[in-house]
Formats: structure tokens, sequence, C-alpha cells
């Protein structure tokens, strides 16, 4: 797969194949935006052009190299196979003493929250600091090809505290290798490691390319096209994996929880959807939040009395727009706030409950009236 099989944010590609073709290559880069945009796929992808047997700024997909690296490509036949060698009943010195690295060629690693488990994963993988110090370990090493890529896919999930062993890498870099991590947003990262990398930040797809794409790859119908293009907001990954009518109720519940925050009223019910969002197993707290970061950035456009606002939900138009006349800037603007510290609480082990109860009470007209209706 050449770099001209990517879709999307040329500018990105074109500054990663004018690095390899200088031989300036960085020894880390930071790839951040939203899930399902490609991040991934490019850091693959510039691991094959960087090692390559045949192009120097480019990956001919025929070479050895090429077609190993490749492999990549679809990483969950490789995290089944290590979970099983490492056996599913994994203890947790287990886990830090083998730890999960997907290697299809000697000279390219890719390293993925760890669920430590197959049949039983935990609620919410992360990478561990036994798979940090193997990189640690292997970054020194000569490659076998040209260059040593290690690609750290949701680098967000590193504890603070064990995200330092990985620093120590970036504060003395391999002149032979490439860090390449990928994350949701440049601030779900210690600072010290994003100044020490060069970032490029991956721009959603307009719907038409998205549309596109399911068109390409998928047997769907027009109007599921539409509308998955529509929920993936810009995420042709995303829109390829989306059960569109689970999204939409998903939407509708976060929508439905605003609503009922923004006007004081029916909080029995509304502690009761909260409840049932932060009991979901079936996508993790961050991407429950997203869903409200996207119904918010709607709201703020409304709001804004922008002449023609882009709505990330067109779907829900006629509820958001009548939300938008009951609610102002204002309103949003502290509703994000109060997202941002949600997403933050979570990272230090917040209840999540509590965190979503005490943010929907603190957006009612009342507050102090809400809690003692929850009482």
């Amino acid at each position: 797969m050449a770099f001209s099989d990517f879709l999307g944010n040329e500018r990105i590609v074109t500054a990663l194949r004018g690095a390899l073709g200088a031989g300036r290559v960085p020894h880390a880069l930071l790839f951040t935006g939203a899930r399902g945009v490609g991040k991934f796929t490019l850091a693959r992808m510039f691991a094959q052009a960087a090692n390559c047997e045949r192009l120097t700024d480019d990956s001919c997909g025929e070479c050895a190299t090429c077609l190993r690296i490749s492999q990549l490509a679809d990483p969950q036949e490789l995290i089944e196979q290590g979970l099983v060698e490492r056996g599913e009943s994994a203890d947790a010195a287990t886990v830090e003493r083998v730890p999960l690295i997907l290697q299809s060629h000697p000279d390219v690693w890719a390293l993925v929250p760890d669920p430590v488990r197959l049949k039983s994963p935990v609620a919410r993988p992360m990478l561990r600091v036994g798979q940090l110090r193997a990189v640690q370990r292997a970054a020194y090493f000569q490659p076998m090809g040209r260059r040593r890529v290690f690609i750290l896919d949701g680098a967000e999930t590193m504890r603070w505290d064990v995200a330092n062993v990985f620093l120590k890498i970036l504060e003395e870099p391999p002149g032979s290798a490439t860090l390449i991590l990928t994350a949701p947003s440049p601030y779900a990262l210690l600072p010290t490691i994003v100044s020490r990398c060069l970032q490029f930040h991956f721009a959603p797809l307009p719907p038409a390319a998205v549309e596109k794409i399911l068109k390409d790859k998928t047997d769907r119908k027009p109007g599921e096209i539409k509308l998955a293009a529509q929920l993936a907001e810009g995420s042709p990954g995303l829109a390829m994996e989306i059960n569109v009518e689970a999204a939409s109720q998903s939407r509708r519940n976060a929508l439905r929880i605003l609503e009922r925050a923004a006007h004081g009223q029916g909080f029995a019910q509304l502690f009761a959807d909260t409840s049932a969002l932060a009991k979901d197993r079936d996508s993790s707290f961050e991407e429950q939040l997203s869903i409200f970061y996207g119904l918010l950035t709607d709201l703020l456009e409304l709001t804004s009395k922008i002449k023609e606002p882009v709505l990330r939900n067109a779907p829900l138009a006629r509820e958001l727009e009548s939300l938008s006349q009951f609610v102002d800037s204002g309103w949003v603007l502290r509703a994000i706030a109060g997202f941002d510290e949600l997403y933050a609480g979570a990272r230090r082990n917040l209840n999540r409950q509590l965190g979503l109860d005490g943010l929907a009470a603190s957006l009612a007209p009342d507050p102090s009236q809400a809690l003692v209706s929850r009482g």
C-alpha cells in the first residue's frame, strides 16, 4: 500500500515523504485526531516506506519487507495470538513480564493498549510499563534494515507515572529509530512528552469522501451509507465499523440527558439515564464523552447564530435547534468545561456515575434545588 492510497490529510503525507526522501527522519512523531481517521494506518505505512527494499520515500508493497510489515494492517489477529501465547489466566506480574507486542518484522513494533485477557478483557485496556520498558531496551538496537519504527497506538492510555519511563527514551533519542505515538489529543499526554515530538493533527474527512469509501468497500444501502458518514464525523475507520442504529440511539440518549439537565426537570429519570450510561460496557467512557462533545459543538454553533451551521449530528437537527432556543452559549461553554473536568477526573479513577450526576445537576437552572429533588 503506497502513500497515494491514503485518503485525506495530504499535507501530512507530503511532509512524511519529504522527510524520508531527504533522509532527515524525526526521532519522535505524535499523530493526533479522532479514532478511525487513519493515524495507525499512516504510522504503519511510514514504517513500510522507511524500510522498503526498493524505494526511499514510499513503499512498493511487493518486497519481502513491505509484505511483512503490511501484516500490521489488521492487528486484531496478532493481538489474539499474543494473548493466547501469554495465557488466558495471566496474572499482573505475567502481564508485565510478557508484554503484548505486535511484530511481523524485526524492525517494526506496534504496541496497543493491553486488554490483558482474550475471553474476559479488562474494562479499560492501557499501555503498560512492561511494554514501554521493552521499547526502551530495543530502541537502541541497530536495525536489520534501514530504520527501527515503534508505533505506540493509544498513547493516551499510559498512566502518567508510567509515561516517565517512555520519556527517558525521548530525552536520549536513538539515531536509527523513530517512535510514533497516536492519541486523540496532545492534551491527553504529558506536556514533556508532547514537547519532544513532531506533531501532526489528522483532520476529519469531508462526508462525501467518507461516503465514497463506504460505497467502495461495503455493501451498505445508500441511506445507511449517508447516515454512517454523518455519525462517523469524518472518520472513515469508524464509519466502516459503526452500528448505525446503536450509534443513533447513543446520541439520542446523550441529547436527552442534556435536555433534562438544561430544563432542570425529571431528575429521577435523568439520574437513571446517567446511571445506564456509566454502566455501559459496549463503549469506552471516552467514546461516550465524545458523543457529548459532538452535541455540544453543534449547540455552540446554533447558539452563536452562525448563518449556515454544519451540524455533526444532522439527524438530530430539529431537537438541537429546539434546545438551542432554551440555552445560550454561556451554558454550552459551561457544559464543555464540565465535561473537560469529567474527562480529567476519569483518568484519576473518579466515580463516573457521581461525576455525571454532579455535572448534570450543575447545568440545571437551579442546581441546589436539583440536588434536593434527587434526595
